[in-house]
């Protein structure tokens, strides 16, 4: 029932700009945190960023300072700004939430199918 939709992914250049665009839709009691992974070809997924429900955010070294996560007005919306693009940027990009279906239950992970990004001249 729960579903996360990514939007916004492309061909961009180097030193480029995107924004990428997640949707959670279903019944969800509550939002403990939503985020954002990638993977590329060869490579384990790895964290980009994510941010919590208080609004405290966290950002993978890789991309602190070029990335931006944040949440929409609606609280089943975040977002990613993504700046300075360089090649190894280049990956399929995941939204991923948090989130509390029954409030009798604990928290369970959710992932979208994904976008893909890609950074070359």
């Amino acid at each position: 029932q729960v579903q996360l939709v990514e939007s916004g992914g492309g061909l961009v250049q180097p030193g480029g700009s995107l924004r990428l665009s997640c949707a959670a839709s279903g019944s969800i009691f509550s939002i403990d945190a939503m985020g954002w992974y990638r993977q590329s070809p060869g490579k384990q997924r790895e964290l980009v960023a994510v941010i919590i429900s208080g609004g405290s955010t966290n950002y993978a070294d890789s991309v602190k300072g070029r990335f931006t996560i944040s949440r929409g007005n609606a609280e089943n919306m975040v977002y990613l700004q993504l700046s300075s693009l360089k090649p190894e940027d280049t990956a399929v990009y995941y939204c991923y939430g948090l989130f509390v279906i029954r409030a009798t239950m604990p928290p369970m992970s959710y992932w979208g199918t994904g976008t893909q990004v890609t950074v070359s001249s």
